[in-house]
């Protein structure tokens, strides 16, 4: 992953994920941009925070894998619905590396398309954090 464009602080947040979890984590990166390029990588709350507009999307770097921060059911393409054991509550979705072969990269995008666009339902906003 090229970090030369991304701040320092998260680009050095990227450089220490150890290396179980690292290809998790550059899989999740490269498929939210690639359906919101024009997507912002902050620290927020001492984890990656992927920006768009007023939409936040927080990605924890934990030991079982990765977890999502700042959706809302009813903003997540229906993920929840195919795979409702990733969902640990309080909009916190949980992807253990042990299952992220089983979540398609259609799937992943579709979240994170939905839970950074614009549109009627409320989310996370900059102004909440």
């Amino acid at each position: 992953m090229n970090l030369g464009l991304m701040r320092a602080d998260v680009a050095a947040y990227i450089d220490a994920i150890v290396n179980d979890q690292r290809p998790l984590f550059d899989r999740v990166h490269r498929l939210i941009m690639e359906v919101q390029p024009d997507a912002h990588v902050v620290l927020s709350y001492s984890m990656p925070t992927y920006v768009v507009s007023t939409r936040r999307l927080h990605v924890g770097v934990w030991k079982h894998g990765l977890s999502f921060y700042g959706w809302e059911h009813g903003r997540d393409s229906a993920l929840v619905a195919d795979h409702p054991h990733l969902d640990s509550g309080k909009g916190t979705l949980r992807l253990p590396i042990t299952e992220a072969a089983r979540i398609s990269d259609d799937e992943l995008r579709a979240f994170a398309d939905a839970v950074l666009s614009e549109g009627s339902a409320s989310g996370t906003s900059v102004d909440d954090v």
